[in-house]
């Protein structure tokens, strides 16, 4: 049993030590931090640009379209490496169900291509 609450002792301490690490760098940060305030370090800033006009900006639900195509695409890529690594172990079944899950990603991209959303013009 002592062996046992062992494990969890040097787990503690462990995270205990990763607790004072983090709030003592945090400390020492905040007192060697410059203290002059100035109009400039309120202003937002974006990629080197002053900014112009009001805070608020629609953008084009492409964009959105990219990051969702972008997601489903790690997401396949997320099961496929796995899947590729044991294949030999889980046998046709388990081939044929990823040649479903790819045929329904490449149907999911050639709409999105029918539709002109991958297109930037």
């Amino acid at each position: 049993m002592d062996a046992y609450l062992d494990d969890y002792t040097a787990v503690g301490v462990i995270i205990l030590a990763g607790i004072v690490l983090a709030a003592g760098m945090l400390g020492v940060n905040r007192l060697m931090r410059p203290r002059v305030a100035a109009r400039e370090k309120q202003l937002t800033y974006e990629s080197g640009v002053d900014p112009v006009g009001a805070g608020w900006a629609q953008s084009t639900v492409r964009y959105y379209v990219y990051a969702f195509l972008y997601v489903i695409f790690a997401v396949d890529a997320v099961f496929l490496f796995p899947w590729a690594v044991v294949l030999e172990d889980i046998g046709r079944a388990a081939a044929a169900e990823m040649g479903i899950f790819i045929g329904i990603l490449v149907v999911g991209l050639a709409y999105a291509w029918r539709k002109g959303v991958l297109s930037w013009t």
